[in-house]
């Protein structure tokens, strides 16, 4: 272990955060190629260190776990993923919602005193990267003077924005993103120092699941780990944007075979057809017995004697299930390019799905299988499956089916709880396939033909 490998595993508190995982997994080199740290995400990754910035601005391991985390969230979010163009402005609210998000889950002054540091509260828009100066962890009392110079104009919004990031109340990525960007020039943001690569090939870059799918685990995995503020900060990262795109449904004719089969086996059903139970169906037919209904009682009050009368009998019969299963379609950015085979699987097979598709990414959005048939997708580019436990535990799903590459992330506590309860299927569909994170809750898994 060479002498900034040992300064970076002496940073974190001993026995926490995987960090054996990550040493064993990424080379942390000195480097003079990047001005403060990134993370090369490739098939083998490296932990790229600047020693000069380390010595200038993170020589207290406090300090330097602060630098390492905010890099760790730079390689989860994958920001390209979200924006085909990544402006100035973009990098610069990126690092702002970081910057407050690491704060709050750290707010001693140890800590704080490398954002405190490194960022002056005297400059705008610098000071918006950094919290207040004496800050309690839970609310602003004082605004930086770089806020307090601004004019009346704008300085409303930039408050509001700056005490949202750094107070209880909470703000979401969204927010912060309309409102910042056009209060900012560019050429003034482009000198702003950032911490991180925000380069095209840095830790930024999108699609991280594919080009280093055992690193985003690993990271996952220790990002996890991390203590959470006592109220989290809404919108804390871009995975809580919510985009509408459209695809065109590709029917694969295995796929409607494969997935309705893996449908009825979560609906305890067996053979051809649609998903039926027996019970009782009440047909309506004429008798001569008589009976009191509208249509006679009209017929004698005009003088007529009805020769029939509508009766009814119970009869025991197949009948449609009532609770047909709930699918959960994975639509984060890892699926894209087969969002259109899954689409005409689901247009194939919705006399066994619910009268709801629910798209998830980072959270839920409920679609019908006309907005299925219309190709709608509805996604934050993000991934995680609590949201999916979650709307199950909400609403008593108790047969569902999931569909997805795989990366979603492992269920843990009452999540787990929540989907081993269930009848659970999974069916995985993409290029980069993970069997791991749901084997301990799925019940029956298929694989869909891309």
């Amino acid at each position: 272990m060479n002498a900034i490998e040992e300064q970076v595993l002496d940073c974190f508190p001993s026995g926490s955060y995987a960090l054996s995982a990550l040493l064993r997994l990424v080379d942390i080199v000195e480097s003079d190629q990047v001005p403060t740290a990134a993370v090369e995400c490739r098939i083998q990754p490296r932990l790229l260190i600047n020693p000069n910035f380390i010595s200038r601005h993170a020589n207290a391991p406090e300090r330097l776990l602060m630098l390492v985390m905010h890099e760790l969230h730079h390689v989860l979010l994958g920001h390209t993923t979200l924006f085909e163009t990544v402006t100035y402005a973009d990098n610069f609210v990126f690092d702002c919602v970081i910057n407050a998000l690491i704060s709050r889950m750290f707010p001693q002054a140890d800590h704080l005193a490398f954002l405190t540091e490194f960022y002056s509260d005297k400059k705008f828009p610098e000071c918006l990267l950094r919290p207040p100066t004496r800050w309690n962890g839970n609310s602003v009392r004082r605004l930086p003077r770089a806020i307090r110079d601004l004019p009346d104009d704008c300085q409303t919004d930039v408050e509001e924005v700056y005490r949202s990031l750094y107070s209880e109340a909470g703000i979401t990525y969204q927010e912060v993103y309309d409102i910042l960007p056009r209060l900012l020039d560019g050429d003034v943001v482009a000198v702003v120092p950032l911490l991180g690569e925000h380069g095209k090939n840095g830790s930024n870059g999108g699609d991280l699941e594919n080009r280093s799918p055992v690193l985003f685990d690993v990271v996952r995995s220790i990002v996890e780990e991390w203590p959470q503020p006592p109220d989290p900060i809404r919108g804390r990262s871009l995975a809580d944007i919510i985009k509408q795109e459209t695809v065109s449904a590709r029917s694969i004719p295995s796929n409607r075979a494969i997935l309705r089969s893996l449908l009825m086996k979560v609906a305890d059903k067996a053979g051809a057809g649609r998903i039926r139970r027996m019970g009782d169906s009440r047909m309506f037919t004429p008798t001569p017995v008589p009976l009191l209904d509208r249509r006679s009682t009209v017929l004698r009050a005009l003088g007529a004697e009805p020769l029939f009368y509508s009766g009814s009998t119970t009869l025991r019969r197949r009948m449609p299930l009532a609770d047909r299963v709930h699918v959960y379609v994975d639509v984060s950015g890892s699926m894209n390019g087969i969002k259109d085979a899954i689409y005409g699987a689901l247009i194939d097979c919705r006399e066994w799905i619910d009268s709801d598709v629910h798209l998830f990414s980072n959270t839920i959005s409920d679609v019908s299988h006309r907005d299925i048939r219309k190709g709608i997708v509805k996604t934050t580019g993000g991934t995680d499956v609590a949201c999916v436990a979650s709307h199950m535990r909400t609403n008593g799903v108790r047969r569902a089916c999931i569909i997805t590459d795989g990366w979603v992330g492992e269920p843990r506590g009452g999540n787990r709880t929540t989907m081993s309860e269930a009848k659970l299927g999974v069916a995985y569909a993409g290029h980069s396939v993970n069997m791991v994170d749901l084997s301990n809750v799925a019940d029956h898994v298929a694989t869909l033909n891309l």
